[in-house]
């Protein structure tokens, strides 16, 4: 992640109607970052000291469960934060965050931030209102993950880390290298994810040629999908 040199972000606070949160005079505090696809931006037990707006691109949310295994939470779009629950809390990451595009972060230092607090209520409400929805729903999500059958869990990766782009979407191909990791990020054994691949070729959902995975019909894996339980 790099920081963006003398960008303003005034197009962004606009884009996003953050106005009533950011004063004019507040903005010079604010910084701009770039992040690359695949980038790891922050890992579980890291210190934060700024809160960050995701506002172009697309994250991935992960955890490690007791057992030492990946699980996949949440994908997060714009916009969307990181940090506010280790501001609030006083605690180090939770969860680690992954690009899966590239993409832009605004952020506010956590200091600048305690001082705009006693300045402008309306942040404080935001911040209220952000960790309150954000408790709420990954820990619903976080529930329910493992009632899903394998199929639906798949599909929604899939579609998580498809890209959008002029009005159509594209998969990006996906090695059979990292169907081990992808097992254990859904929650299965390598032997079940293949069958499930194999059934999804068979239906014409997916093709798998020379390695890589390619989606072949977005619409019925949507369908199979539940409408995505990972966004």
């Amino acid at each position: 992640m790099k920081e963006i040199q003398g960008a303003n972000p005034d197009r962004y606070i606009t884009q996003f109607e953050l106005d009533e949160l950011f004063p004019a005079e507040f903005r010079k505090h604010i910084n701009i970052y770039s992040f690359e696809k695949g980038d790891v931006l922050f890992s579980t037990g890291e210190e934060l000291d700024e809160l960050y707006f995701l506002i172009e691109g697309k994250i991935k949310i992960f955890t490690h469960t007791p057992e030492g295994k990946l699980l996949i939470n949440r994908f997060k779009r714009p916009l969307a934060l990181i940090g506010d629950v280790e501001y609030s809390k006083g605690t180090a990451v939770l969860n680690s965050v992954e690009a899966v595009t590239d993409g832009v972060f605004l952020s506010v230092p956590f200091t600048d931030l305690s001082r705009l607090e006693k300045e402008n209520p309306a942040i404080m409400r935001f911040l209220f209102d952000t960790v309150a929805h954000k408790f709420y729903t990954e820990s619903h999500i976080t529930s329910m993950h493992m009632l899903y059958p394998v199929e639906v869990r798949l599909a929604s990766y899939l579609l998580s880390i498809s890209e959008a782009g002029e009005g159509t979407m594209f998969h990006q191909e996906m090695h059979t290298s990292n169907l081990m990791e992808l097992a254990e990020w859904i929650g299965t054994s390598y032997r079940h994810l293949n069958r499930v691949l194999k059934k999804m070729a068979t239906d014409d959902l997916i093709e798998r040629v020379n390695g890589s995975i390619t989606i072949k019909d977005l619409e019925k894996l949507s369908t199979l999908a539940k409408g995505n339980i990972y966004e």
